[in-house]
Formats: C-alpha cells, sequence, structure tokens
C-alpha cells in the first residue's frame, strides 16, 4: 500500500461508496432486461424492438467509456466519479419519464455514456488502495456492488416494475445513483492529479496488441451471459411456465452465482490470472449449453442461471489483466474493458434476438451463448500464445 493511502477503516468507506455507484449501474443495467416485457409493452412496441433499448445503452459505453477516459485524463479521479454518476442519475431519471420509444432510446445512450468510465476509475482508485497482490480482491468489492445488485436491486427493481409500473423501476435507479453521489462527496479520496497523465499517453493503449486481445475476450467470450439473461424473464414464462411473481426469484438466484463467482474469480487471478480467465471462459460454455435442455424445469433452470451466473467473474479478472498489459495507459484500458463488455451486452442479445426471430425457440439463446464463450476461448488462447512468445524472446535475447 501506498505511503498516501487511506488507512485501512477509511480504505473500506471508500470501497463502500465505490461499490454502491457499482451497484446502481448493475441495478440499471440488468433491471432493464428484467423489465423488457413491461417496457415493451408500456411504448407499445414488440420484445425484440425493445431489445434496441438494451443495445444502446450498451453503446453508450462503448461510445463513453474511451472518449470520457480520454477527455478526462487530467480531471481528479474524485472530481471525475462524483460527474459520473451525477450524468448517470440524470440519465436515469429521464428514462423513468420517457414519453415514447425514441425518446427512450436517447435517454438510454445517455445514461451509458459514464457507466465504463466510472467503473475504469473505480478500479484503479481501488486497486490504488491494496498491496499489488490483491488487486483483483480490491476491483472485486467494487465490483461487488454490480454483482449484489443482481441479488437485491434487480429483483427489487423488477418487483416495482411490476407493482407500480416500470418507470418506477428506473426511477429507483436514479435514487441509487443520487446516494452514490453523496458517499462519493464524503469519502472518496482528495489526491491531486496523477503526474504525467495526458491524452497523448491514454491513446498509447492502443497501440498494444495484448490491451486488444484482452477487450476482445470481454467482448466475444462475455456476450454468452447476455444472451441468455436478457430473455431469462421471457423464457421463464413461456417456456418454463412459472408465474411472474418467480421470475425475480430466479434472476436473485443468477446474482447470488455472479456474486459468488466474482469473489472466487478474484481469489483466484491473484493467484494465477490468465488460468482464471480461461477456467472460467470454459464453466461459462458448459453451463449456457445446459440451458436449453434444462430450461423447462424450473428447479433444474435454477440451477443452471446460477452456473450462468457464476461465469460473471470474468469482468474482475480481465479489469486486472488490463492493469498488466496496459502499461502507463491505465485510464483507457480500464474504462475500455467495460466498453468491451457492452459490445458483449449489444452481441449476445441481438445474435439471441436473431435466433428467436428465425424461430429457433427462446432456449437457442444458450446455444448462442456457447458459442461467444468458446470463441472468447480461442482468443485467450491466443493472448497466452502471444505471451509465452514474448517471454521466450526476451529470455533467448
Amino acid at each position: 500500500m501506498s505511503s498516501s493511502a487511506p488507512p485501512p477503516a477509511r480504505a473500506g468507506l471508500v470501497l463502500l461508496a465505490l461499490a454502491m455507484g457499482g451497484f446502481a449501474i448493475g441495478t440499471a443495467e440488468f433491471a432493464a432486461m428484467s423489465l423488457l416485457p413491461y417496457f415493451s409493452a408500456g411504448l407499445g412496441i414488440d420484445e425484440p424492438t425493445a431489445g434496441h433499448v438494451i443495445s444502446v445503452y450498451a453503446l453508450g459505453v462503448v461510445v463513453g467509456a474511451p472518449v470520457i477516459a480520454v477527455l478526462g485524463a487530467k480531471v481528479g479521479r474524485r472530481t471525475l466519479l462524483i460527474g459520473l454518476m451525477a450524468v448517470f442519475a440524470l440519465g436515469n431519471a429521464l428514462s423513468a419519464m420517457a414519453p415514447s420509444y425514441g425518446w427512450m432510446i436517447a435517454f438510454r445512450f445517455l445514461a451509458g455514456l459514464p457507466h465504463g468510465a466510472y467503473f475504469g476509475v473505480a478500479a484503479l482508485v481501488a486497486a490504488s488502495l491494496v498491496p499489488a497482490g490483491k488487486r483483483a480482491q480490491a476491483v472485486a468489492r467494487v465490483m461487488l456492488g454490480l454483482t449484489v445488485a443482481t441479488i437485491a436491486g434487480v429483483p427489487l427493481a423488477s418487483w416495482i416494475g411490476q407493482g407500480l409500473g416500470w418507470r418506477w423501476g428506473f426511477g429507483l435507479v436514479a435514487l441509487l445513483a443520487l446516494t452514490t453521489v453523496a458517499l462519493l462527496v464524503a469519502f472518496a479520496p482528495r489526491g491531486g492529479r496523477i503526474a504525467g497523465v495526458s491524452a497523448r499517453r491514454e491513446l498509447g493503449a492502443l497501440a498494444r496488441g495484448q490491451v486488444w486481445l484482452t477487450l476482445g475476450i470481454g467482448a466475444i467470450g462475455f456476450g454468452g451471459l447476455f444472451c441468455v439473461y436478457t430473455y431469462l424473464a421471457t423464457t421463464l414464462l413461456e417456456v418454463t411456465g412459472v408465474g411472474p411473481g418467480m421470475v425475480p426469484v430466479v434472476l436473485a438466484v443468477f446474482g447470488v452465482g455472479m456474486t459468488l463467482g466474482n469473489l472466487v474469480a478474484a481469489w483466484a487471478a491473484d493467484r494465477a490470472l490468465m488460468p482464471a480467465a480461461g477456467g472460467i471462459l470454459v464453466w461459462s460454455a458448459g453451463s449456457l449449453l445446459l440451458f436449453p435442455l434444462v430450461a423447462g424445469d424450473i428447479w433444474l433452470v435454477s440451477l443452471c442461471v446460477f452456473l450462468i451466473g457464476g461465469g460473471g467473474g470474468l469482468g474482475t479478472v480481465l479489469q486486472t489483466r488490463l492493469m498488466d498489459v496496459a502499461g502507463d495507459a491505465q485510464m483507457l484500458a480500464a474504462a475500455l474493458n467495460h466498453s468491451a463488455f457492452n459490445v458483449a451486452n449489444a452481441l449476445g442479445p441481438w445474435l439471441g434476438g436473431l435466433a428467436i426471430a428465425a424461430g429457433w425457440g427462446w432456449t437457442s439463446t444458450g446455444w448462442v451463448g456457447a458459442g461467444l464463450a468458446g470463441t472468447g476461448l480461442l482468443l485467450w488462447g491466443v493472448s497466452l500464445r502471444v505471451e509465452r512468445a514474448a517471454r521466450l524472446r526476451v529470455a533467448e535475447a
């Protein structure tokens, strides 16, 4: 831990504030998927079209993360975090009041813009509070807010959406974001700007092959999880045959799997980073292959959803990997990790929607998802081989 790092008790409060932001963002990202059947009806559009609302949020993340990371390179991290979460609150408040599909598209894009940059900056702040050998676990504590959101925030938003209307679900997210702003004002460290940081230096991350390979693993390999999760509520209603009240319960089971997967993956990553990433991708591919086979039984599909959620630990692992391969372009690389995952958030639902529209059925998302996870595993293998070849060349020089 650096000499300027806060004492452990203060560091815990900083991590709590950062994790609260993750909780707000996680609730927004995943609740929008669980509310899809309701806001599609409310806005008078079909569900495949409503899936574009999910995708445009992801597009906002993809666009916002690198742009904000570069333009905000010289802004203090505390100021940047507070500003990003304030914009996130605004985007979700406006989403709750969207009068039409077109406005909903615009407001979800706005809400997505701060997402990736917030997580990127928050991960760097978290890693700065602990020794190098515990970086993944510190990042995991920030990401824990996102995964706990899938247990508590998303089911709550879903229940609120069912009982009071889908607009109240987005209103809840705006309230959580404002709470995060208050916590960041109170606890985020006030340290000065990082010496030598500039837009040009941050753009140097784009010249590193391993950065692109790591982003590719996330952009494709994580798409399988989103492919299934986006249409999970409808699959449970149409294929499993459960009532609407069971949907939030199964979503919470997914969240438990994601939370435990995040913690186990972080522990493993601090010991063997790349093997942890490969293991998670194998896990994801296997559990996604099971999904179409068990979707008709509520007990088996709940277990499978738990296993699929466990693959969510990939985010923390790749975030830590980027710290190793980005050199001195840490902020842009950290933010781009969430651009990559939201490419996955757009790619998975889009491909799943194509499969459903082609008449392959709601459960076809499992087969599509497994293909995405398998492709991510291939990229992982390429990254590992390139890295080993580079080490061999250095050893022989």
